[in-house]
């Protein structure tokens, strides 16, 4: 079985299905499982895993069971284990010491490595419900060598190698400053020859003099090169690594809302950290290793020329450092995986202890989340030590074999010496081109390491390149096509399941009109599936079943971008940006117009807010809306809404924070702006939805009543059950 790490923090369970398939001589793209185990922030469900792994052509059991139970079922091994109630393992198999008797249990942890427990910790951490634990044993159906594996995405640098044409001269001054240090490197050994032979042994001051100053001018002159190379190096690596972020960025802003919804924020930003071990990469350490390897090519013909027996025993010896570095490497890579993953935990960790410090003392939170924080840095110290340790051994080894590399060598050429095969001066050459050929392959194993380095931050980035974007060649714009059809959005028996097709029905069979130009209201109790139903009107996501026409037309034609640009929305999450309250209205508009924005102010009756203010609508409000309430902060999302004059209104309680006066006032100047507009309102307020064309009343996913207000009051049914204790039906 071949072990599999988690890529992202909640991975865990998509990388134990590609561990178990491999057990089987199967490769799965860990994507591949993501996509299929419908993975969120919160992780995957047991149903998850059980769906995924049907669909690759396994037969799955998930139940509880004891721990002699487990240790009976060994022929079902590897399989999958709730860990610590968050997590998930693979349980390889369960070993017994013939002499104490005592079981060992051997854990494959995606994040951690492959790890063996004693049975007291192993069920410290599976045991979850009084003395028994969860199990996923996983069986290949009759059909499991017959579904087709998907090819997995080979990694280019070919998109990378593009963002360097943009530097070619540049690159070539580098390329000449390199190679002028390289001249200037190879001269030295026959200048202190020379200086032995001709100057110090011929006691001519004259050509020692000569060649001293000689030497220093050389030096002068490979001093500026590194200088001058240097400033090259920050100018292009600095535009690189801008480069290579806004590509980054530009195709993750181009992605659909689902793939948002697995991913925390400490992953994205150690993602964009990680570009730096690209940019590093391709500009340092390739450049330099390529002209050390000109460098130690033209050392070693030069060796070759002073003694042949003297290169072999270097060849060889040196050859003995590289593989003992590069297997270490290899050991290296996978604890790479662990860092990332505690590095994306601590971001997390910091990011929501600086925007949540306020809750966190109205609640006492403070020591609870400075000790979670503390823990997670005593892990990933945990997984620092791990690489120390590797790079310890690594480099210990390496620098023992190259040492005993430059003594062997050095005894050789004073041997040859003793026995006149060689001059004094031919000994320091000698000297000197072992330890400029040392330099090259000190270089060769950091390239090593700043290659795989720079490979694994790149799968990491090809995760997001590889993703399909939102927008696709074909689509219509909603602007056009609709001249015949003013029928509306349609709803044709959709259902909707977050995670698959044996999960619960968030909305089930819904048949529905919202009708063009009209005002649609949208009641339930919480949980009734009213915010699902709005982000599949605004295309957040695909109906499971069903599908969903605007005028006539397949929303899957149109394209979303359209649809957002044409539509007015405020969600129950609006964001507000670290920005002016003018900006953060006309977010869509360069230069902003000034009657639109004066307009959308008065509708959303933020006017007298904005007035007192000594910067009016210039005054910056923080990220999430910092410094301003939440009625304040709902008012601009309404402003921000009304801004766009859109075809389509999509409010989802964008009200309720409001007191009851600002609330009327809102309502009575919108009733003229929503004149002609297909509208579509989630609330709870009856004096939202009394004056709405069209009622419906969604509980459990499922439609059970539509109509106007007043009808639906006397059908006295789940409208009235709903609304009954508001002030306007009294008692």
């Amino acid at each position: 079985m071949n072990f599999v790490p988690q890529h992202d923090q909640m991975d865990c369970a998509p990388a134990c299905l590609c561990m178990i398939a491999s057990a089987y001589g199967k490769k799965y793209p860990l994507q591949y499982l993501r996509d299929n185990s419908f993975i969120t922030r919160e992780g995957v469900s047991l149903l998850g895993i059980t769906e995924a792994s049907k669909k690759i052509g396994f037969d799955a059991l998930s139940t509880k069971l004891d721990i002699d139970v487990l240790r009976n079922e060994k022929e079902a091994f590897p399989c999958i284990l709730h860990w610590n109630q968050n997590h998930f393992v693979v349980l390889r198999k369960i070993t017994k010491n013939l002499i104490s008797s005592k079981y060992s249990y051997h854990i494959s942890d995606p994040a951690y490595g492959n790890i063996k427990l004693d049975e007291k910790k192993f069920i410290s951490h599976w045991i979850s419900d009084t003395d028994k634990g969860i199990a996923v044993f996983l069986e290949p159906s009759k059909n499991f060598h017959d579904v087709q594996t998907p090819p997995e995405e080979k990694i280019s640098f070919k998109f990378l190698l593009k963002h360097l044409k943009n530097y070619r001269k540049q690159l070539s001054l580098m390329f000449l400053m390199l190679l002028l240090g390289s001249l200037i490197t190879l001269t030295f050994p026959f200048l202190t020859q020379s200086l032995i032979d001709k100057g110090i042994n011929a006691k001519d001051l004259n050509i020692i003099t000569i060649l001293l100053l000689a030497q220093l001018s050389l030096f002068l002159g490979s001093i500026t090169i590194e200088v001058i190379r240097n400033w090259l190096m920050l100018s292009i690596g600095t535009h690189l690594s801008i480069s290579i972020i806004s590509d980054f960025l530009k195709k993750l802003l181009y992605l659909p809302i689902k793939f948002f919804d697995s991913k925390m924020m400490g992953d994205f930003n150690q993602r964009i950290q990680d570009n730096e071990r690209i940019e590093q990469f391709l500009t340092s350490q390739s450049l330099l290793t390529f002209f050390s390897m000109i460098t130690f090519a033209v050392f070693f013909g030069v060796l070759w020329y002073y003694d042949f027996k003297i290169l072999v025993v270097y060849t060889v010896l040196t050859i003995a450092a590289l593989g003992w570095s590069t297997y270490w490497l290899k050991r290296r890579k996978l604890l790479d995986y662990f860092r990332f993953q505690e590095k994306s935990r601590n971001q997390e960790s910091i990011y929501e202890m600086i925007n949540g410090v306020t809750e966190m003392k109205i609640n006492q939170l403070e020591d609870y989340k400075l000790r979670e924080w503390q823990q997670l840095q005593s892990k990933l110290f945990s997984v620092n030590k791990r690489i120390l340790k590797i790079d310890q051994i690594q480099i210990a080894g390496f620098d023992f074999l190259n040492q005993l590399k430059n003594i062997v060598v050095t005894f050789l050429a004073a041997t040859f010496v003793v026995h006149g095969k060689m001059t004094l001066g031919e000994l320091l050459g000698v000297s000197y081109i072992v330890g400029q050929m040392n330099s090259p392959v000190n270089q060769l194993v950091s390239f090593f390491r700043s290659f795989q380095d720079a490979k694994l931050s790149f799968e990491r980035l090809n995760e997001v390149q590889n993703q399909k974007a939102e927008e696709q060649s074909g689509q219509i714009n909603i602007e056009s096509g609709f001249d015949n059809n003013k029928e509306g959005i349609k709803l044709n028996n959709v259902s909707f399941q977050y995670e698959g097709s044996n999960s619960e029905y968030v909305l089930q069979g819904i048949n529905l009109l919202f009708p063009e130009g009209k005002i649609t209201a949208i009641v339930g109790a919480s949980g009734s599936g009213k915010t699902t139903l709005m982000k599949l009107l605004l295309k957040f996501y695909k109906p499971t079943q069903g599908s969903i026409n605007l005028n006539g037309i397949d929303l899957e034609k149109l394209s979303a971008k359209s649809i957002r640009q044409n539509s007015g929305v405020v969600m129950q999450d609006g964001f507000i940006f670290s920005d002016s309250i003018e900006r953060n209205i006309a977010t869509g508009d360069k230069e902003i117009n000034q009657k639109m924005l004066e307009k959308a102010i008065h509708l959303s009756n933020i006017d007298e807010f904005i007035k007192s203010l000594p910067l009016k609508s210039y005054t910056k409000v923080g990220a999430s809306g910092n410094g301003i309430s939440g009625g304040q902060k709902q008012r601009i999302l309404i402003a921000r809404a009304v801004y766009k004059n859109p075809k389509y209104i999509f409010f989802d309680e964008a009200t309720s924070a409001l007191d009851s006066e600002n609330e009327k006032i809102i309502h009575d100047n919108l009733k003229g702006f929503f004149k002609d507009k297909t509208a579509v309102i989630i609330a709870h307020r009856l004096s939202t939805v009394k004056n709405a064309d069209k009622i419906i009343v969604l509980k459990k996913g499922k439609v059970i009543e539509e109509g106007k207000h007043q009808e639906l009051v006397d059908k006295k049914g789940e409208y009235f059950n709903l609304i009954k204790n508001q002030l306007e039906l009294g008692n």
